[in-house]
């Protein structure tokens, strides 16, 4: 799937499903508490916390894949809000990280 067809897709089911987007404060709202399920489940998986069950942590890697996925779905339905298309931006973005970036970060120490 490419972004333009998700974004085509995610238009279509809050269409036939969804009634209508919600507010873009709203949306942005939701994204933020999205991103904050990843965090969550980051410092789990990857840092230092720990789960509070052995449970939460055998469906940690599907349960992250899926707070993933949530916060693409909430992200492109922003863009198709505000008018923003998303394949190109991300083309557009990708180019000037090449032009900006191409040599910057094989002298950063920190990363060797």
């Amino acid at each position: 799937m490419t972004i333009a067809e998700l974004q085509h897709e995610v238009d279509q089911w809050i269409k036939n499903h969804g009634v209508r987007y919600y507010s873009e404060l709203t949306n942005t709202a939701i994204l933020a508490e999205e991103c904050g399920e990843v965090a969550r489940l980051m410092a789990r998986i990857y840092g230092d916390q720990s789960f509070r069950t052995e449970g939460e942590a055998d469906k940690a890697a599907q349960s992250l894949a899926a707070e993933m996925a949530d916060v693409l779905f909430v992200l492109t339905c922003l863009a198709n809000q505000c008018g923003v298309d998303l394949q190109h931006a991300i083309a557009v973005n990708m180019e000037h990280k090449k032009i900006r970036d191409a040599e910057r970060h094989r002298h950063n120490p920190k990363l060797k």
